[in-house]
């Protein structure tokens, strides 16, 4: 090569290290709305500079991660910065060297050496790492890996797609991995292998430009999945081919509050036909029997805060949820999640509905119903009303002038009104204007904090409570009168304290009282990301939010002994959460047979449902479930569900979790 020759190639090299990486970007989307972007670069060593960050009203990651790979794939260096969904500041590691892994994060400090071929999930990941985890698994033998710190991922091929756009075509192919959570989740990548998206009816993540794709994506997506479902519904539910009579039961009244041992249940059909004692019940020659050999038998459990998703039913029902209310969700997702309960096609609860209702601006909550004036308000409740939704959730950005517009339209289309207590709105104010209801205890006492946070849409919502709440007198004058008001109005609360204690005292690297009982049962994946902690806690500030985490159960006290109605809702991990926050109102002070009449009778009425729900008695949907032990006289007890009868259909409680990788519960030993 000539010397002019050379000095151009040289320049050529130059040119090229000194030329910046080629930049992927992937749009994130919440619920139909832009929320943040994931920047993807590539440096000439092939180490990846992802970084990571969206808005969820105030809230949401902001991480930046640099990861290199081996040629399998693997991971062998990881270096996470930034903050994790609550703002808590993200510092983690991993390094493969010489076949030794370790990691470090705010939870764990880990060490492994490695027999074999592992996967390293970041604690704190970005979603281009699912990508990388379903390349690595394209080259493992099996298309299966070991997961670090523990578990294993298993990968099956799903769908082609040709996706077309203004800028052309792409090829594109779905990937399901299994091992990360309690069902498969979806990758979608291109033709070459590179994270193309991952979309669900909540949050997707695809390559900027393709967004105009995602309903096909999701079309795609869902088709495969609904089969599945399908295929795990008529496996699980077993329909009685005749009369159904429950025998030796320790049954459960919930109008009285009492449990009444020695008890029969005959059911036919949906409903149920006949309760009594144990030889007084007429049963068929041809009923099916189970013997509940003295267990407890309650009305199937209610949990009035939810925001369901695909494949959650099952989680609900093994936990003896048969009833919830949805609090906001993608109105399509929501009514075909229903209606294919409702069709047998998928395992789940009742599902009772309430259309979120927001005001547009910088935190708005991730939904498409954003409400700026009298005559959108309208439409959107004249919507809801015909599709047969319950009532209406007023979020935190709405205008405070609207609130009232908004009640007036939503009580003469006999919907109830609840929600967050707007910005620049306090409580008695939201009541004054027409609430029904009060979503979360936090809400309660920032009607008192009101002079230091008018604008609740930010965590400020959650700081304050936490840094006040134990400072608040709960004999005041302030605080009667504002109770007095609750029950003057007839409000019902909603107090989701469970996460509100999680929030306050969680630490990081320790499971919670909370999931504790059950974190060993969990799917691996499922059971780390219980191990991250609650809001940021300022150092010495440890006990002023222990201390404002036990205000809160004294406030639910003081709302119970006022004659307020209290319903059970969770906002969080599905089924397992109920049982905590029943054991919550417990340890506030509330009997435990009345907290199970709240998590039935009370959510029945507030439902306007009692005649058909919240009580074992003859006429009443079929809805109960079978618990080993006495939740009436110990409510921890409440965990060990073992059978569900929900609309007169069976389910083996063992077989719902096994289906979603759930461990059965352990099996007391028998006394000697």
């Amino acid at each position: 090569m000539s010397r002019p020759m050379v000095l151009i190639a040289c320049l050529a090299t130059l040119i090229s290290l000194q030329a910046p990486a080629a930049e992927t970007r992937h749009t994130v989307i919440l619920s139909g709305n832009k929320a943040g972007i994931q920047t993807t670069t590539v440096a000439a060593d092939g180490t990846r500079e992802v970084t990571f960050e969206y808005n969820d009203r105030g809230r949401g990651p902001k991480l930046t991660a640099h990861i290199k790979v081996n040629d399998a794939g693997l991971p062998v260096a990881v270096q996470t910065t930034g903050n994790d969904y609550l703002k808590v500041p993200v510092k983690e590691t991993f390094a493969l060297d010489q076949g030794v892994a370790r990691w470090h994060n705010d939870a764990e400090n880990g060490e492994k050496k490695l027999t074999a071929p592992a996967f390293y999930i970041s604690l704190q990941s970005t979603p281009e790492e699912s990508a990388l985890l379903a390349n690595a698994l394209l080259k493992a033998e099996g298309r299966k890996l070991a997961l670090l710190p523990e578990g294993q991922a298993t990968l099956v091929k799903g769908d082609d797609a040709t996706l077309k756009s203004s800028s052309g075509s792409r090829q594109v192919t779905s990937y399901e991995i299994s091992g990360l959570g309690f069902g498969p989740e979806t990758v979608w990548l291109d033709q070459d292998g590179a994270f193309f998206a991952a979309v669900s009816s909540w949050s997707s993540f695809i390559l900027e430009g393709w967004e105009a794709s995602l309903p096909e994506l999701l079309e795609l997506q869902n088709k495969r999945n609904n089969a599945r479902i399908l295929a795990n519904a008529k496996a699980l539910t077993r329909q009685p081919k005749g009369p159904l009579a429950i025998v030796n039961a320790n049954l459960f009244d919930s109008q009285a509050g009492t449990s009444i041992p020695g008890s029969t249940v005959l059911v036919e059909g949906n409903r149920i036909k006949a309760v009594g004692a144990d030889g007084k019940v007429a049963i068929p020659a041809n009923a099916e029997r189970i013997d509940a050999r003295g267990r407890a038998l309650l009305p199937g459990l209610a949990d009035m805060h939810v925001h369901i998703s695909e494949e959650e039913g099952v989680q609900h029902l093994a936990a003896g949820v048969t009833t919830v209310r949805d609090m906001a969700n993608d109105t399509d997702t929501l009514l075909d999640l229903k209606r294919r309960i409702e069709a047998g096609q998928e395992v789940g609860p009742r599902i009772f509905m309430s259309g979120i209702m927001e005001g547009p601006g910088p935190f708005a909550g991730p939904t498409k119903v954003l409400i700026d004036d009298e005559a959108q308000a309208r439409e959107a409740i004249d919507n809801y009303a015909r599709l047969g939704y319950q009532g209406v959730k007023i979020y935190s950005s709405m205008k405070p002038e609207l609130v009232p517009v908004i009640a007036k339209l939503a009580h003469e289309k006999g919907l109830r009104v609840g929600g967050h207590v707007p910005a620049n709105m306090n409580a008695r104010q939201f009541i004054e204007a027409g609430a029904d209801e009060m979503q979360h205890i936090n809400f309660v006492f920032l009607n008192f904090f009101f002079d230091e946070v008018k604008d609740t849409r930010t965590p400020a919502r959650f700081t304050t409570v936490a840094q006040r709440a134990s400072k608040l007198d709960l004999n005041s004058s302030e605080v009667r009168s504002f109770v007095q008001l609750m029950k003057d109005h007839h409000v019902v609360i909603d107090p989701t304290v469970t996460i509100f204690n999680s929030m306050f005292t969680k630490q990081p690297g320790t499971v919670g009282p909370g999931y504790a009982p059950i974190a060993s049962r969990l799917p691996p994946q499922v059971r780390r990301s219980l191990l991250t902690g609650g809001l940021p806690i300022p150092k010495g500030s440890e006990r002023q939010y222990r201390d404002s985490a036990d205000a809160l159960l004294r406030m639910i006290k003081l709302l119970y002994d006022s004659g307020i109605t209290i319903v059970a809702g969770t906002d969080d991990l599905p089924g397992f959460t109920l049982h905590r926050e029943l054991e919550m109102y417990v340890q506030a002070g509330i009997s435990a047979p009345e907290a199970l009449r709240i998590a039935t009778l009370n959510a029945a009425k507030v439902l306007k449902r009692d005649a058909d729900l919240g009580a074992i008695a003859p006429g009443k949907l079929a809805d109960m479930i079978v618990v080993d032990g006495d939740p009436a006289r110990r409510i921890s007890d409440i965990r060990n569900t073992d059978l569900v009868l929900k609309d007169g259909k069976v389910y083996e409680v063992a077989a719902l979790y096994r289906s979603i990788g759930v461990l059965p519960r352990p099996r007391a030993e028998p006394a000697h």
